[in-house]
């Protein structure tokens, strides 16, 4: 059991303090675990992951910039907003500009002037996003690029190699994506083909001193499926596991259990990350299952449309209501758009400028960065978990979730 520290305490993640652990608590690898805090109740924990750029407390979000950037927020601005580590699209960055010029500039770390951590997806997403323009075989992904109708195949190999190229602190391997409503063969497929697509990813790894690669558990809703594959893939000595091929339209009944499966059979001193999840009750109820690491486009997409969020759900700037709202998105949030700008002013934004998406981007991320997760962390892991799901939902009032539906998961 590891030691816990008391309610609200700080967690010390600046600079000197993360050479310090990674100093002693590691002395070769390019990752480090360190539980700090379980949940008696749930299998919620807080914990302080060791990475190459800087330590990332987590329950953490991980905002996504597709090609090196998120849309409407610069890099310092969400280095301001405290992310310790945000998400790359190795399809999109090995399209253009291409790994090439990206290594020359020092990898995407100095290509973007990002000095916190990165985490890199496989490329394996866009048989799903893209599946119109894709072909999958033992081989790899043959795609047809949206740029300029190229063909190109993404092998294990390939993916790999772009990452490296890229030089992310956590890559991931390229698993065969099919949606989580699928059923069937293709379902069995896939998942046995991640299994040897993994083994193809290590072998092809250069840099497994310096980059961390994460195994991604797939077998959709099949229960044992998503177990064979649980008990093939820890085999490997990885330094992480994600749990993949979820949130997909399923029902939440289905998408939680796959979950509480995953993180029952997941090994405990390995971060265990929960791919495309960013919902606010997903994130609450996740982090109570056992997940570390999250991420989503949520939070930016949804601001392009004026959408805002708060705890207790969202916020439709765009609404004529707010007009002459003179209060903050939210009167307890401390970003800099709420300490500035009222939701009259965004409103009469919203409607001749896109600087509003901008302001309200800034807030969103703020929310899942900082904000949103960090009370999951102090309440869910070191507080009693049921007053904070009681406290959670009472506030959240759109969820449709009840607290007797979330008891049975």
């Amino acid at each position: 059991m590891a030691a816990v520290i008391e309610c609200g305490a700080d967690i010390d993640t600046t600079p000197e303090n993360h050479m310090s652990l990674k100093k002693t608590l590691s002395s070769a690898s390019p990752l480090t675990l360190r539980i700090v805090a379980e949940c008696s109740v749930t299998k919620a924990r807080a914990c302080d992951l060791v990475l190459p750029h800087c330590t990332v407390s987590t329950p953490v979000f991980m905002p996504v910039g597709t090609q090196g950037t998120l849309k409407g927020i610069t890099v310092d601005q969400l280095e301001g907003l405290g992310c310790q580590i945000c998400l790359g699209n190795t399809y999109h960055l090995g399209m253009r500009p291409g790994p090439d010029l990206i290594e020359k500039a020092n990898g995407l770390h100095g290509f973007m002037n990002w000095k916190r951590n990165l985490l890199t997806d496989s490329g394996g997403f866009q048989m799903v996003s893209l599946v119109e323009l894709s072909e999958v075989t033992e081989e790899g992904v043959k795609f047809k690029s949206p740029y300029d109708g190229k063909e190109i195949l993404l092998s294990p190999e390939k993916s790999i190699s772009i990452q490296n190229s890229l030089g992310s602190d956590i890559m991931m391997q390229l698993d065969d994506v099919v949606s989580s409503t699928v059923t069937g063969p293709r379902v069995e497929e896939a998942m046995h083909r991640s299994i040897r697509w993994l083994d193809r990813c290590i072998a092809a790894n250069k840099n497994p001193d310096k980059q961390n690669l994460f195994a991604i558990i797939q077998g959709g809703l099949n229960a044992d499926l998503r177990k064979t594959c649980l008990d093939e893939m820890t085999k490997r000595d990885v330094p992480g596991f994600a749990i993949g091929g979820l949130s997909g339209g399923e029902e939440k009944d289905d998408f939680w259990r796959m979950v509480t499966l995953s993180t029952d059979h997941l090994p405990r001193e390995k971060p265990r990350y929960l791919m495309g999840v960013g919902y606010a009750v997903d994130l609450v109820v996740c982090v109570a299952l056992g997940c570390d690491m999250f991420d989503c486009v949520f939070p930016t997409r949804t601001a392009r449309f004026g959408s805002a969020l708060v705890p207790w759900g969202s916020l439709q700037v765009k609404h004529k209501q707010y007009a002459k709202d003179l209060q903050p998105i939210d009167p307890d949030c401390k970003c800099p758009t709420c300490k500035r700008h009222s939701r009259a002013y965004l409103h009469a934004l919203f409607k001749s400028d896109t600087a509003a998406m901008h302001h309200i981007t800034i807030h969103n991320i703020a929310y899942q960065v900082s904000a949103g997760i960090a009370y999951s962390r102090v309440k869910v892991v070191i507080m009693c978990v049921f007053f904070f799901f009681t406290e959670f939902f009472i506030c959240f009032k759109r969820a449709d979730v009840s607290e007797k539906h979330l008891l049975q998961v």
